[in-house]
This record gives structure tokens, sequence and C-alpha cells, in this order.
């Protein structure tokens, strides 16, 4: 018995020993291997495409991988866009006053020049140092309060100064007439304006050579006084009587489609992509015509199960059509911006229909249909222009 007993200590001893040197061996291993591979850049990229104006909107900033942004910014020109829209948001760069953290920016620009594509940066979204005190009451990402109108100022200013001759067109807040966008308070057109005035001043003291784009509206038919927002239209006009010309270098705009094709008449209550028109109609009237116009979300959803989408052959065929329309009938656009080139993972809801390509780099036929058209394919099908070599 004690002999037996004495075998199986030393057996169960010889287990613990053998389990000591592989978990030994294992951590060792951990410590000598390579990290993950760093995205490499390769030789300088241009960007070879027939439509100067094609551009995309990305989402690197919620990248954790490095080699997706750069995946991401290959898979753009691949397309034939030169320029993306990205979202730089204030809260993730400056989570503490005065703690500026651009690393994630840094990395951006690096793959964006290294594939030879322009940055359109979008600043916004309050880190909670600028907002009002959460032990007073709740606040969102999206309330600003006046007195942290200097500091978002701030902000842009550094942002401006640091990416001089890199990213040289700020887009300021977004969708400002939607109460969500604004932390959830009453719209205010004059408030917008008084904020960009502001950043306005601020970002050119820093970068004379910066373009300051007035935030993008969402087309909405909420009227006056809805506490969910403003018509888009009206509050445009607004931001007019408040005195926009003087405190923007370009405009920006969000025509979505939804079910209607491009070519569909505008109208006061009617969401379509011509209602851009309406809008340049009211920079006509306050004398601001000569001022560049840059849409910098549109497109049409294809998901199955929304309300305003519209199958996938009709999402092809209406937006090769929107960039035929535009490149021929307004001659004040700059850009066409097609929300969104993929999302980094799933939303499994509405917002997947936008995607030109899934989470895990495949191509939609959207991408396809959108890449031909850059290479010189009309939506008639004919090669209208010599395909790029």
């Amino acid at each position: 018995m004690i002999a037996s007993l004495a075998r199986a200590a030393w057996m169960v001893a010889g287990h613990w020993r053998w389990f000591v040197r592989v978990g030994v061996a294992v951590a060792l291993l951990q410590l000598i291997a390579p990290a993950p591979p760093r995205a490499v850049l390769e030789p300088p990229q241009t960007v070879q495409t027939q439509d100067a104006q094609l551009c995309v909107h990305t989402r690197l900033m919620e990248e954790v991988d490095e080699w997706k942004i750069q995946r991401t910014l290959q898979i753009v020109r691949e397309m034939g866009a030169p320029t993306i829209v990205e979202f730089f948001p204030w809260a993730y760069i400056e989570p503490g006053e005065d703690d500026y953290h651009w690393a994630a920016v840094d990395r951006i620009v690096r793959h964006a020049q290294n594939q030879g594509i322009r940055i359109i940066a979008r600043l916004g979204l309050v880190p909670a140092w600028a907002r009002p005190n959460e032990d007073e009451r709740p606040t969102t990402l999206n309330e600003l309060p006046v007195e942290s109108f200097p500091d978002f100022a701030e902000f842009v200013a550094r942002f401006a100064e640091r990416y001089a001759g890199q990213i040289d067109h700020l887009i300021i807040w977004n969708e400002p007439n939607l109460s969500f966008e604004w932390g959830y308070r009453p719209v205010d057109p004059a408030a917008y304006i008084d904020l960009l005035r502001v950043v306005y001043e601020a970002a050119h003291r820093a970068n004379p050579g910066v373009t300051i784009l007035s935030a993008p509206l969402a087309p909405t038919l909420e009227p006056a006084g809805s506490p969910n927002g403003m018509s888009d239209l009206l509050y445009f006009e607004a931001m007019y009587e408040a005195g926009l010309a003087d405190v923007s270098d370009a405009i920006a705009i969000h025509p979505y489609g939804f079910t209607s094709p491009p070519e569909a008449a505008p109208g006061f209550d009617a969401l379509n992509f011509r209602r851009a028109e309406l809008l340049h109609d009211i920079m006509l009237r306050y004398g601001d015509a000569d001022k560049p116009v840059y849409i910098t979300e549109t497109g049409w959803n294809d998901h199955p199960r929304w309300a305003s989408a519209v199958t996938p052959s009709l999402r092809i065929a209406y937006t090769l059509d929107a960039l035929d329309y535009t490149q021929r009938e307004w001659p004040w656009l700059q850009s066409l911006c097609l929300w969104v080139m993929r999302f980094p993972a799933p939303t499994n809801s509405y917002p997947d229909g936008f995607t030109l390509v899934t989470p895990d780099f495949q191509p939609k036929p959207i991408y396809d249909a959108v890449q031909a058209y850059a290479r010189g394919w009309s939506p008639g099908g004919a090669l209208w222009l010599s395909p790029p070599g």
C-alpha cells in the first residue's frame, strides 16, 4: 500500500512538473514571439479615376488594427475615389483638457497620403470635461454649452495647425438641425453660427490655408417648433440670416436619395437627391453663389427590412445615375461622397445596407459598379471616357 501511494505521488508530481515546464515554455514563447506585423507602407500610390468628384465616407477612427485602415484605403483607391470624409471625434483626441492624443489621426493621415487620397475631416463629439456637470443632469456627447465654444475652437485650431497641408478641409459639426445632434436640446441655427464664427476665426489664425465647411444638415421635413428638429431648408435659411456667408469657406450637404431616383423633382415636402438644388437656391438668394458645395454624405440603402430602402439593383442604378447627373447638371459641386465604404463590424440593422464593402472586406455589387464607373463606364453601358491605364 505504501509503495503504491508513493508511486502515485511520484506520478502526480511528474505530471505537475510537466505542466509547469509547458507553462514556462508558453510564457517564454509569448515573450520572444514577434508582435503582429505593422501595416508596412507601399510605394506611394496614385488614384486612377475618371471622376475627380468621387468620394466615400470611411469609419477608420473606430479601427483597432492598423492593417484594416491600410486595406480600407487601398480599396478606396482601387475603387477610384480620390477623397474620403472621416470623422475625428474631439472626445477621442482630447479626452482630458489639454491632453491630446494624436496617434490615431497620424496613422490615418500616413496611410491616406501613401494611397494618394485626400481627407476631408469632420470634427465634433464633446468630451466629458467640456460638457455640463453630469451631477446636475445627464448630458450627451453632442451637447456643447456656450461656455465651451472656445474650447472646441482651440481643438479645431490645433487640428488645423498640426495637419496643415495634409488635412485642409474641416467640417464643423454634423446635422445640428436634429435635436439628437444638438445634445437633445431645441435646435438653434443662430447658436450654431455663433459656434462656427468662433471656430472659423481660430482655425484661420492657426492655418490660413484651411477651408471651413459648415455643418451638413439632415434632410428632414420637421417643421419649426418640432422637438425632434427642423426642416433642413428652414434651418439653412436661418443660418444665412445669422451670418453663414461670412463664417464659412464652403458648404457641406447631405442629400440622400431614400426611395426616389436621382432625377426626381425637388420640392419643399419631398426628400430626395435633388433637394440639394433647393439648398443651392438659398445660397443664390443670399448672394453666396460662388461658394463651393460638397456632398459629404449621400446614397441609397438596399437593406431588405427598411422602409426607406430600395432593391440592390435599383441602388446601383440610382447611384450611377446620380454620379452622372451631378457631373452634367451641378457645376457648383466639388465632391460627391457616398455613405459608407464599410463598418468595422456589422450593425445587424439597416445601416449595413449603406455599405459598399462588408466588414471582412468583401466588395458588394455596388462597389464593383462604382469602380467600373470611375474607370469610364457610363450608366448606359458604354465607355464614355478612356479607362485609366
